[in-house]
């Protein structure tokens, strides 16, 4: 069968593009107002790594491995990818349903002391491993996730910024599953904690890690950082953490606070 012969002149209509896409490279407003959709949502603002780090136990999962779908779902969350705030929401809804509202509770009270407060939970704490007084002003309190070995499976970085956004601060185990979630936790400020396989991690949620000098560690590469761990009961007993193997840059990137605060202050 002959195909018959037709006009192959193909024609483009930019005039679509220009009345709907904002062409505003090179043009830029700072008077203006970005405005958000619906669901999008900006960043919580990210503060730099405190002098000191108070941990408080959110979630602790012993399973031999945890992936990176269990710490941050897929599916059903990925309409929210633009709106960290409502995204975290999921954040290990499917293998510890009460980590959103412990972490919730543990940001609230930073807050407080981020105000000039002295929550009486700090309080608490603080009086059993120095002078509250001092530790008030430069210890971070964040929550922290346990897991034997996370972050396997899929690079989502939202395992990692969702825990952030919810105001955790560290990620305790005995090793990362993968590279790549390590990575994620160190672009979002999220200290990557390893321990020695010859330590039995036998606290619960809600007890708390104490890091004295955390900040100091980190800038001058000390690897080997001693902890205590306040439990709940009120004990209190010697826990030895690691950061290993941290590049300069992201040794940087921890201390400013996350990978967003790190090119900000270098883009000045």
């Amino acid at each position: 069968m002959e195909i018959p012969d037709y006009d192959k002149t193909y024609t483009f209509d930019k005039g679509v593009y220009e009345k709907r896409v904002y062409q505003g490279f090179g043009k830029a407003d700072p008077d203006c107002q970005l405005r958000l959709g619906p669901n999008i949502t900006d960043w919580p603002k990210m503060y730099p790594l405190a002098d000191n780090l108070l941990l408080k136990l959110a979630a602790v999962i012993h399973d031999e491995v945890t992936t990176t779908d269990e710490l941050i779902p897929s599916g059903e969350t990925s309409s929210y990818r633009s709106n960290p705030l409502r995204l975290s929401e999921f954040a290990l809804s499917r293998r510890v349903p009460e980590y959103v509202g412990r972490s919730k509770a543990v940001a609230a009270v930073e807050a407080q002391r981020r105000a000039g407060e002295k929550p009486a939970e700090l309080v608490e704490v603080l009086i059993k491993v120095g002078n509250v007084g001092e530790l008030m002003d430069n210890t971070q309190f964040g929550s922290c996730v346990f897991a034997n070995k996370p972050g396997d499976g899929s690079a989502r970085e939202q395992a990692a910024s969702c825990q952030k956004v919810l105001g955790g601060f560290g990620n305790i185990c005995y090793e990362f599953a993968t590279k790549r979630y390590r990575s994620n936790c160190i672009n979002w400020g999220i200290l990557p904690f390893t321990i020695s396989r010859d330590t039995e991690f036998n606290y619960d949620a809600g007890d708390y890690v104490f890091v004295p000098g955390i900040r100091k560690a980190i800038a001058e590469g000390i690897e080997e950082i001693p902890a205590t761990v306040i439990r709940k009961d009120g004990s209190s007993e010697p826990l030895t953490l690691y950061v290993n193997g941290l590049t300069a840059d992201e040794k940087h990137i921890i201390l400013d606070g996350c990978l967003m605060n790190y090119y900000a202050n270098n883009s000045r």
